[in-house]
């Protein structure tokens, strides 16, 4: 029992000592400001939102032609296809950006009680991510066809560079949500055998 105990109570390991924790941490401080400044800018009133702040997501789509962003703020022509994607935005206002804040700072510590919240995020988000990920691939390539009838479509390379931007935002939250299942499923059995020694004894 007294075992057990040990291994719940267990000192703080520095986070430059848990590798996998460190992508998690870095992972949560990059989605943050590219959260704030270019994903939510759908839910922003344009009027309260500085040129400057308006201008990234512009940039961002003339170089990427990203048909999710892109549709729902308005520059890839009507948005209302991807009401589901805006739903998706809604869902990352939030939910995901305040779990950035707290799954950063509760790996910081390393606080296993971050776990449940960290395998919530991160299932609901391979979830999520995987019909973007859908769209990306069907997106028809640009030709002479797509330009004439107006179509939206991507280059070969922007292809590349949205899967390149999108696959890690899938992946990484893909293996967090193994990994943080394993670690509780740990913690529970652990919790079972020290609840089983204090009958015993």
């Amino acid at each position: 029992m007294l075992m057990a105990l040990l291994r719940i109570m267990r000192t703080a390991i520095p986070i430059t000592s848990r590798p996998l924790d460190l992508v998690y941490f870095a992972f949560f401080l990059v989605h943050i400001p590219a959260t704030l400044l270019i994903d939510l800018q759908a839910l922003y009133p344009p009027s309260l939102t500085p040129y400057f702040i308006r201008a990234l997501p512009q940039l961002y789509v003339q170089i990427s032609n990203d048909p999710l962003i892109g549709s729902v703020l308005g520059m890839l022509g009507d948005s209302k296809p991807f009401v589901w994607f805006k739903t998706f935005l809604v869902v990352e206002a939030i939910f995901q950006l305040p779990v950035f804040i707290l799954g950063a700072r509760g790996l910081w510590r390393d606080s296993q009680s971050i776990y449940v919240l960290l395998l919530i995020y991160a299932a609901s988000t391979t979830t999520t991510t995987l019909p973007c990920l859908s769209v990306l691939l069907t997106t028809p390539i640009t030709s002479a066809l797509t330009i004439a009838d107006n179509v939206v479509s991507v280059t070969t390379f922007q292809r590349s560079l949205l899967l390149l931007s999108y696959i890690p935002f899938f992946v990484i939250p893909f293996i967090m949500t193994i990994d943080m299942a394993y670690r509780l499923s740990k913690l529970v059995t652990t919790g079972i055998d020290a609840a089983n020694d204090k009958k015993s004894s």
